[in-house]
């Protein structure tokens, strides 16, 4: 099994948009016996809790079904997962600070970017200016640009 981890502060906005939007294209696409996703928070503000009411809605607007809670990233992630994906520059940094590990560590948006698809970098967070429609449309590019990397990696 591919296991992909995608991490951002709380665990409530971006990373599960990111995990319930990537686990549904990848059941969409008949991998979900190969591949499945999760996601952690680089604090524990809200360990625990579901997801952020903004992710929530734009995931079942968008017919996905999403009932995760919130967690905290551990050093055990580097290890279990194969792929972490950080929403942004100060994820990436805490990611690469616990060092170590097994998993490719990158931006969510670089293969999106390497693709040409996009020059943003960052998946801003929607918990202060309530811009779910734009992290959705950002998530769903990612998305579609990591499974296509993990795809060619992998033979799939």
């Amino acid at each position: 099994m591919i296991r992909v981890l995608f991490v951002c502060t709380g665990n409530i906005c971006r990373s599960p948009m990111a995990e319930g939007y990537f686990n549904h294209l990848v059941e969409q696409t008949g991998l979900g016996d190969k591949i499945s996703a999760d996601s952690a928070g680089t604090t524990s503000y809200h360990v625990g809790e579901a997801a952020h009411r903004g992710t929530q809605k734009i995931l079942r607007d968008n017919g996905i079904s999403y009932t995760g809670r919130s967690r905290s990233l551990t050093q055990r992630d580097l290890d279990e997962f194969d792929y972490v994906l950080a929403m942004d520059a100060s994820h990436l940094r805490r990611l690469r600070a616990m060092a170590g590990g097994n998993a490719a560590v990158q931006m969510f948006l670089q293969d999106a970017n390497d693709a040409g698809l996009t020059t943003v970098t960052d998946v801003p967070d929607p918990y202060y200016d309530n811009r779910f429609q734009h992290v959705y449309e950002l998530v769903e590019m990612g998305s579609k640009a990591l499974l296509d990397r993990i795809r060619r990696d992998h033979n799939r």
